[in-house]
């Protein structure tokens, strides 16, 4: 019975889930606390997916609850084992592909940014330097990884006063700080890896947006909602290339109404957590009642 939920569980969190929380709007006002429960999701689904195979087997040549020696089932144990290895073998090499292909493209960039660009020393912080590229649009992304740098347009300069341009660098400079690239890193391996007729492109969108949240409120912190929201409007306009993160990388609309609300959503922020753990804990208390023979 707990095996068959397991397997529940492994559908819910994989199929109707991510097209589910993207609906939830309110997530949007926590956006930490909605990318701990986006990754307790992603991880518990895993999880499960992983379990699920060894458990059924277990239950289908277990008497009563006793673990029978795995000699007397060689082939069935394997079997198992063989199903959740090429379940982790496939994650590890979307991994090792989708962070082999960004590297290259963000080193290949970083290399054209540093010859095609100028430093603007007066503008540099401790999370590495700000070039500037000859462009007519305004545009603003920073290039994570070892060799991080902040981009921006000469046109971006130009066109933003004093308050909205720190505005900018303080969002690209909260990516780099936080490491933004790692969690969307992280989505993406586990996105690309679910089959193309499963996987919900609602829910990386979503994820790219509650990362864009994070940066707007780490610049909210550092000048103000007002210089934030005002360079949002300047830069929607502008596009960022692939494997970099932007201040234009999500609707602008959206998150200048989200910039309005100062509220700090405590109960909503304690309620997605607790909603996190929960989804963790019942997907691991469910494959060790399972374990044991429990149902």
């Amino acid at each position: 019975m707990l095996t068959a939920g397991l397997f529940v569980v492994a559908v819910l969190l994989t199929w109707p889930v991510p097209r589910l929380l993207p609906r939830v709007t309110a997530l949007q006002h926590v956006p930490g606390p909605a990318l701990l429960l986006w990754q307790a999701v992603s991880l518990s689904a895993i999880f499960a997916a992983v379990c699920l195979a060894p458990l059924a087997i277990l239950q289908a040549v277990r008497d009563g609850r006793q673990i029978p020696a795995p000699a007397a089932n060689i082939p069935l144990l394997v079997l198992g084992l063989l199903i959740s290895c090429l379940i982790v073998a496939r994650l590890l090499l979307q991994g090792h592909r989708v962070g082999r292909n960004l590297r290259a493209v963000r080193r290949e960039h970083t290399e054209l940014v540093d010859l095609l660009g100028d430093r603007a020393p007066d503008h540099e912080g401790p999370h590495g330097p700000v070039t500037v590229l000859a462009h007519p649009t305004p545009t603003a992304y920073c290039i994570p990884g070892r060799r991080r740098r902040v981009v921006l347009t000469d046109s971006t300069i130009r066109a933003l006063p004093a308050d909205e341009l720190a505005a900018v660098l303080a969002h690209e400079r909260a990516h780099l700080r936080l490491r933004h690239d790692l969690v969307l890193e992280f989505f993406t391996v586990l996105h690309t890896a679910v089959p193309r007729m499963v996987r919900s492109d609602r829910g990386i969108q979503e994820v790219r947006l509650l990362i864009e949240l994070l940066a707007d409120r780490a610049a909210c912190r550092a000048v103000g909602a007002v210089p934030v929201a005002r360079a949002l409007l300047q830069l929607s306009g502008g596009i960022h290339p692939d494997a970099t993160l932007g201040a234009s990388g999500a609707p602008a609309g959206r998150r200048m109404e989200l910039l309005a609300d100062d509220r700090p959503h405590r109960l909503l922020s304690t309620v997605v957590i607790a909603g996190a753990v929960l989804v963790l804990a019942a997907t691991g208390v469910i494959a060790w009642g399972a374990l044991l023979g429990v149902g």
